[in-house]
């Protein structure tokens, strides 16, 4: 991924070389336990935060996971605006061979998982896809079916830039790309909006299986999201993936299912013909929806009112995860904006897919940095708990 690195600074000149530059530079925020500090840039029309991690010897100048955006571009211009407004002693670098023409990204066809918030879908049909990998798939169905609108999911980024380059080079206009965790996203969604949930070849995870897409919360929330007769398709070469699947529908009291083997589809990915090649079995596991879902009730309001940052409020918050019921919050790094303010990771919501976020705190208000956290019972849950925590320091 593109970094920097330079002949290590001071933090105070850092931020006094920061300050010059207000219109990039939001705020430079220091981790009090770590030799780090954290960036907030505005570029591009993105908010997003650059590390800054140093010892005596070097420092290293590169994107920070939470916030990342996703058009590579856009990140290593950043990188390289702000080495040069800092002033950076560069010793390496791997952002020099930047293209500096317009990328090939169709920006139109990226939603970002805030957008869904209040969304028109401008098809009578839609369809998901999780994890698509190389694209081969919902490319076939979106040439296909040009009056349905394909939603592709995929948390690994690089794939994500790929389908968006096809899509621009395929002249489509009927598939949005979503740069995020699957098993969040559906509760988004509006219910009985989509003909087809498509989950082909997920990762197995046979060692940690709480990691797997397919799970009851994840089937529930497909059951919701599809309309009558609207079918959730996996498709898997493990066996072990297989029969868990198996077991994880058979769980619900009723489930309309069909299962196939060995047949084959009209488009196959790299990956499944790898498999053709060595003759493994491929299974179909097919979940039909067979009732009407209640509309979704997802309103939350994640604020948090008049609260505000005191200096103890660092020591006394817990370290450790706090775990309740059906939710976590965890506390995991403070970032001193100024005297102040401060600048807080949090790891929260569902055990099994957490939401990661920062959270500013200072004299007069209190506000999540970047974006709001999804909108899931689960993280509102934890966000009020959040609330909770921070409003015993503030008192």
């Amino acid at each position: 991924m593109p970094h920097i690195k330079s002949k290590p600074i001071s933090i105070d000149e850092l931020k006094n070389r920061a300050i010059k530059y207000p219109n990039l530079i939001e705020f430079v925020a220091n981790s009090i336990n770590y030799n780090e500090s954290l960036i907030s840039i505005n570029y591009e029309n993105e908010i997003f935060l650059l590390a800054y991690k140093y010892d005596e010897n070097e420092g290293l100048l590169k994107f920070e996971k939470v916030t990342r955006p996703l058009k590579l571009a856009t990140l290593k211009e950043a990188i390289g605006k702000v080495a040069r407004v800092l002033e950076l002693d560069i010793v390496s670098s791997n952002i020099e061979n930047l293209n500096k023409k317009p990328p090939l990204f169709a920006s139109n066809y990226y939603k970002k998982i805030e957008d869904f918030k209040d969304i028109k879908f401008d098809f009578d049909k839609v369809a998901i896809e999780v994890g698509f990998g190389s694209g081969r798939h919902i490319l076939y169905q979106a040439n296909a079916n040009p009056d349905t609108l394909y939603i592709g999911i995929e948390i690994h980024t690089p794939s994500a830039q790929q389908l968006l380059k096809q899509i621009e080079i395929q002249n489509l206009n009927n598939i949005w790309v979503v740069n995020y965790d699957a098993r969040l996203f559906l509760e988004m969604l509006p219910s009985n909006i989509a003909k087809q949930i498509f989950v082909h070849f997920p990762i197995p995870w046979d060692k940690k299986p709480n990691r797997r897409v397919i799970g009851v919360d994840f089937v529930n929330e497909a059951m919701r999201v599809l309309d009558i007769t609207g079918t959730l398709e996996l498709r898997t070469d493990s066996d072990l993936y297989y029969k868990y699947s198996i077991d994880v529908f058979s769980s619900f009291e009723k489930i309309k299912m069909q299962i196939q083997k060995n047949f084959a589809l009209p488009i196959i990915s790299k990956y499944e013909a790898r498999w053709n090649r060595q003759e493994k079995d491929i299974y179909d596991v097919i979940v039909i929806c067979d009732e009407k879902s209640q509309e979704l009730n997802n309103n939350f309001l994640f604020s948090f009112d008049k609260m505000s940052y005191n200096i103890d409020m660092v020591n006394n918050l817990p370290n450790e995860s706090n775990i309740y019921k059906n939710f976590f919050v965890h506390f995991e790094r403070f970032y001193m904006i100024n005297n102040d303010s401060i600048l807080v990771r949090c790891a929260f919501g569902d055990f099994a897919r957490p939401e990661h976020k920062y959270i500013i705190l200072n004299k007069t208000n209190c506000h999540y940095y970047h974006s709001l956290p999804i909108s899931s019972r689960a993280n509102f849950d934890a966000h009020n708990k959040i609330k909770e925590l921070l409003n015993a320091q503030c008192s």
